[in-house]
């Protein structure tokens, strides 16, 4: 637990030209998360008014708390344990073979075509047991 606390309160970033790109985008996921959060918690103060009460809390407070929750989500990506994780998960994705253009539009066809008589199969299926079910309730 001391670990984390000391993590918290330092500049620097672990392993700073691995899992560069990974840690940016998890980053910003998470800070567009807060984001949201802050931006909601000001929605629900204002409507309740309380942008009058100690000097526009619905500002300052949702602010604060974003500023806060940005900070932590940077220490977050940049803790050791946390970071090799995502600088293992780029690693991995260097790794992996992507389909070209063509490879992609026919699996994607493939896919499409096979939803539309799966679901023309169950439609049929459907229909059978309806009218089944109607002509036996008509006894």
């Amino acid at each position: 637990m001391g670990a984390l606390f000391q993590e918290l309160f330092q500049v620097g970033v672990y392993k700073r030209s691995q899992g560069r790109i990974t840690r940016q985008i998890t980053f910003a996921a998470i800070a567009v998360a807060i984001g949201f959060g802050a931006w909601r918690m000001h929605d629900v103060m204002r409507v309740a008014r309380w942008e009058s009460a100690l000097g526009g809390i619905a500002y300052w407070l949702p602010g604060l708390l974003f500023a806060l929750g940005v900070w932590l989500a940077y220490r977050l990506v940049n803790f050791p344990g946390f970071a090799d994780f995502l600088i293992a998960v780029e690693a991995e994705m260097n790794k992996v073979s992507w389909p070209s253009r063509t490879e992609l539009v026919r699996a994607s066809l493939v896919v499409l075509v096979m939803l539309v008589l799966m679901a023309l199969l169950l439609y049929g299926f459907d229909t059978l047991w309806a009218t089944l079910f109607w002509l036996i309730s008509l006894y």
